[in-house]
C-alpha cells in the first residue's frame, strides 16, 4: 500500500524544494530526513547567476526568477537580502571576462552593469585600491539556506509528511530505513547528496570538500556579494585544490568568507593550510579582514557530477526513481527551478526550460536493475 505519491529522500534545500513543488501540484509527499547535516548547512546561501555553461546559467536563471516571486511571502529569518553581486576583475585583461559574462547574461534578459576601476572602489569602500573593474549583477541575492529549506516543507503544509531515519536500502517503489521501518510510493526522489551514492549500485557523485570562515560582528561596510573573477574556474577545476576569493555581507553584520575546494576527501576536519590559503586570498581584495576576529570556521562537502551539472530526471533502469543530485555549489540558487522541472517530469508535464542537459540519463551506460 502506498504510503504517499511520492517520497523524497533528504530535506536538505533540494529536497525541500522537491517536496514543496510537489505539493503544489496536488500531490502528497512523504519527506525522509536523516538529519544529519548536509551541504545546505554548510553553504554560504548565495543565489547567484552563473554562466560557466548555457546550461547552467538557463537553470539559475530560471531559479532565481521562482525564488524572486516567492519573496514576499519568506519569512524573515530566512534572511533574504537583495546585495547583489560584485565580479571583480584583479587584472585588465580579465575586464574580458566580464564583457562575456554581460553578454551572456543580456541574452537571457538578466540585467548586469559593468563597472571602472573608480566605480568598484566607491560601490565597495573596503576593497583594496587598483583593481581594473568588475560586472555588478543587481538581481542576485543570498538567503539563510537552512531556514528556508524549513520554511518550504512548512509552506507545503499537510501535503507533505515528515519521517525522520537513515534510509539504508531502495527495492521496487519502497524505501527501508535502518529501523526496520518501509515506505512505499509510486515515485522515489532521491535528493540526499553524497548518501544517494550509497542507495545506487554505482556511484555517481564526487565530493568536493569546501571551507569557510565567519568573522564577529562589525559595522556594515560591504554591501554586495564580492567573487573574484576567476572564481569560475576554481569552481569548475576537475582536479586539484584550489581557492578563490568569495564574501558575504551577512545581515547579521557578520563577514562570511570563501571559498575552497579539494577532491574527494570526506575528512570533516579543517585543513589549516588551505585555510590560511584562503583567507589570504580573502585579504588581499579586503586587507581589513587581516584585523578582524574570525568566531567560527568549518568544512562541508558538496556532491559533484562528473560534468558539473545537476541530475534530474529518472534513472533510466528504474522508471519510478527520480535523481535529484549533484548541485555541487549551486544547490541554493538552481534549488527551486530543479525542483520544478523534477515535479513536471513526474507529472508529465512540459518543463518551463529545456531539460535535456540536466536528465540523469545522461551519465548510465548500462542497465542494472535493483533485485
Amino acid at each position: 500500500m502506498a504510503t504517499a505519491d511520492v517520497i523524497v529522500i533528504g530535506a536538505g534545500i533540494i529536497g525541500a524544494a522537491c517536496a514543496w513543488q510537489l505539493a503544489q501540484q496536488g500531490l502528497r509527499v512523504l519527506l525522509v530526513d536523516d538529519r544529519r547535516p548536509g551541504a545546505t548547512a554548510a553553504g554560504m546561501g548565495h543565489l547567484v547567476c552563473m554562466d560557466d555553461s548555457p546550461a547552467e546559467l538557463a537553470l539559475s536563471a530560471y531559479s532565481l526568477h521562482l525564488w524572486r516571486s516567492m519573496l514576499d511571502r519568506m519569512p524573515d529569518n530566512c534572511a533574504w537580502r537583495g546585495c547583489g553581486t560584485l565580479w571583480l576583475a584583479e587584472k585588465p585583461q580579465e575586464m574580458a571576462i566580464a564583457e562575456v559574462k554581460q553578454q551572456r547574461m543580456a541574452a537571457l534578459g538578466i540585467n548586469s552593469e559593468l563597472v571602472d576601476s573608480q566605480q568598484v572602489a566607491r560601490l565597495e569602500p573596503m576593497l583594496r585600491s587598483g583593481l581594473a573593474g568588475g560586472l555588478r549583477v543587481p538581481g542576485d541575492g543570498i538567503i539563510y539556506a537552512p531556514n528556508a529549506a524549513r520554511w518550504l516543507v512548512e509552506d507545503a503544509g499537510n501535503a507533505v509528511r515528515r519521517v525522520y531515519g537513515e534510509v539504508v536500502a531502495l527495492e521496487q517503489q519502497t524505501v527501508i530505513l535502518a529501523n526496520g521501518e518501509r515506505f512505499s510510493a509510486p515515485v522515489i526522489t532521491l535528493a540526499c547528496g553524497l548518501h544517494a551514492d550509497k542507495l545506487l549500485p554505482d556511484p555517481l557523485l564526487r565530493a568536493k570538500k569546501g571551507q569557510l570562515a565567519i568573522t564577529d560582528r562589525y559595522p556594515q561596510r560591504v554591501r554586495h556579494q564580492l567573487v573574484e573573477l576567476g572564481y569560475g574556474a576554481s569552481a569548475h577545476a576537475s582536479d586539484g585544490t584550489s581557492v578563490a576569493f568569495n564574501v558575504q555581507a551577512r545581515p547579521t553584520g557578520q563577514l562570511l568568507i570563501g571559498s575552497s575546494r579539494q577532491f574527494d576527501s570526506l575528512d570533516p576536519a579543517i585543513d589549516i593550510p588551505l585555510l590560511a590559503t584562503m583567507l589570504k586570498r580573502a585579504a588581499e581584495f579586503l586587507p581589513a579582514l587581516a584585523t578582524m576576529n574570525l568566531i567560527r570556521c568549518w568544512a562541508g562537502f558538496r556532491a559533484a557530477s562528473a560534468d558539473g551539472l545537476p541530475l534530474l530526471g529518472p534513472h533510466p533502469a528504474y522508471p519510478w526513481l527520480w535523481l535529484a543530485l549533484g548541485h555541487e555549489g549551486l544547490g541554493v540558487t538552481t534549488a527551486m527551478g530543479s525542483a520544478a522541472l523534477i515535479a513536471a517530469q513526474i507529472q508529465q508535464q512540459r518543463t518551463a526550460i529545456d531539460d535535456t542537459p540536466y536528465r540523469a540519463a545522461r551519465m548510465f551506460t548500462t542497465n542494472e536493475a535493483y533485485q
